[in-house]
């Protein structure tokens, strides 16, 4: 194995443990594989001045993928930032965009209370715990002196 194998093999490891952060880009991997590159290869320094001589595409607003308007129907809750429908949102949003349900909130100015849960998913998910008995608690105590005085018959 070469020295330069040797060094990508290290470089390719450091961004794998990198890029399995949740709160990474894809352009934060880029900048790390090019500062590490420039790093452990001074060759490859020369060719890093040239890339960066390239102009880079501005990053736009973010714009939603659908109208807001549309985003919620009484099935689905469709995902701005991709335009999928899902029953619910806050999964897909770590997964697939490594944001948490505040960060995509302020990032297409949505209202604290916009649900990003489907409608009538909520509801069943309601009527199911009412008959369930979930949030019903007795308002007495039970009577622990009759079950003593029956042990000590």
């Amino acid at each position: 194995m070469s020295e330069s194998d040797t060094k990508q093999g290290m470089i390719a490891q450091i961004a794998a443990a990198y890029a399995s952060r949740p709160d990474v880009s894809a352009d934060d991997i880029i900048a790390l594989v090019g500062r590490l590159t420039q790093a452990l290869d001074p060759e490859a320094e020369a060719a890093a001045l040239l890339n960066e001589t390239s102009p880079t595409p501005a990053t736009a607003a973010t714009a939603p993928a659908i109208p807001v308007e549309q985003a919620i129907t009484q099935d689905k809750v469709y995902c701005l930032c991709c335009g999928k429908g899902f029953k619910m949102l806050k999964r897909h949003l770590g997964s697939e965009h490594g944001l948490t349900e505040a960060e995509y909130r302020a990032m297409f100015n949505l209202p604290e209370d916009m649900p990003l849960v489907a409608p009538s998913y909520s509801k069943r998910k309601a009527d199911y715990a009412k008959q369930a008995g979930f949030g019903k608690y007795a308002r007495q105590a039970p009577d622990r002196g009759a079950a003593s005085r029956q042990k000590a018959d």
